[in-house]
């Protein structure tokens, strides 16, 4: 188990270097088209180059900080839930990292997940109903395979991609705008032939933004889900309660549901809008749970 988990987590840091440079090549081609349709081409690379770096480091520094906010979760102290946190601590021992806080989001509808750059730096969030409606044995499954998230570094790739998938969504929509209104103030101005591809090759790339962040939220491999499940089974020496809690949470989800935030859905234990389509299959963030509770029950 400790060869395949090392490679994992290489493999993860080279994700990451390849996220820093899509994301950064990306900006900086915006910024370069951009600056052509203003007229300063140099000046739109330096302004991209300066805000690519700050969200950058706003992801790497903060990004946990943003994906509990964007998930509406709050810290809860050992004071406050003794029992989550008991069980968060004896299973973090196991694992040989630092006990991460605690964050609970308020919605019955149970389901969990963790976030942050490094076992340090980590933190695991549950939902209400993940605590009322699961056992002991189910619960320190759920834990065990949110730490395992942790410990192979999957948490730094999945954070960082949901920050920039979402920043890449907005700045899209804003140039959409921009673009929109502009045009219409200085359609007089600018009607030569290059100013019109520049702004029809600006326009394609807003639209296709969206595209570029589903791709980034793709880095988050699949694979990552099957390994974090092999440990968890690994950490509890059980692998069934797991098992069992995947089925009771996969039953119990609801898309358009309050978790159901699409930048959020790789992040999840299980898929808050799970759906069993051909086309969402080929485009899931996750395995099928199905498969996932049969390799459990393999072990």
């Amino acid at each position: 188990m400790l060869m395949p988990v090392y490679g994992h987590i290489k493999a993860n840091r080279r994700r990451t270097f390849f996220l820093f440079f899509f994301f950064a090549l990306l900006f900086l081609g915006v910024g370069y088209v951009l600056g052509l349709y203003m007229g300063d081409p140099y000046f739109g690379i330096i302004a991209a180059a300066v805000i690519a770096l700050l969200i950058l480091l706003i992801s790497y520094y903060a990004g946990g900080n943003v994906v509990t906010s964007m998930a509406g979760a709050h810290p809860v102290s050992k004071e406050e839930e003794p029992y989550l946190y008991h069980t968060v601590e004896g299973l973090s021992i196991a694992a040989g990292i630092p006990t991460p806080p605690v964050y609970i989001i308020e919605t019955d509808i149970p389901n969990a997940f963790a976030a942050g750059r490094n076992p340090e730096k980590a933190i695991i969030a549950v939902t209400r109903g993940l605590l009322n409606k699961l056992n002991r044995l189910e619960l320190e499954g759920v834990i065990a395979h949110e730490l395992s998230h942790v410990r192979n570094y999957d948490i730094l790739i999945a954070t960082m991609a949901i920050v920039l998938a979402g920043t890449i969504v907005f700045v899209s929509e804003a140039v959409r705008r921009s673009m929109w209104f502009g045009g219409r103030r200085s359609g007089g101005k600018r009607n030569s032939g290059g100013q019109a591809l520049i702004m029809i090759i600006v326009l394609i790339l807003a639209l296709l933004a969206p595209l570029f962040a589903r791709i980034l939220q793709f880095a988050i491999s699949r694979e990552r889900e099957y390994l974090a499940d092999a440990g968890a089974a690994e950490l509890t020496g059980y692998p069934e309660g797991l098992a069992s809690a995947l089925e009771k949470i996969s039953g119990q989800q609801i898309k358009e549901g309050p978790l159901d935030k699409q930048a959020l859905q790789g992040l999840y234990i299980v898929n808050p809008a799970m759906s069993r389509t051909t086309a969402s299959l080929l485009f899931a963030t996750h395995p099928p749970i199905e498969k996932r509770i049969q390799r459990l029950r393999e072990m």
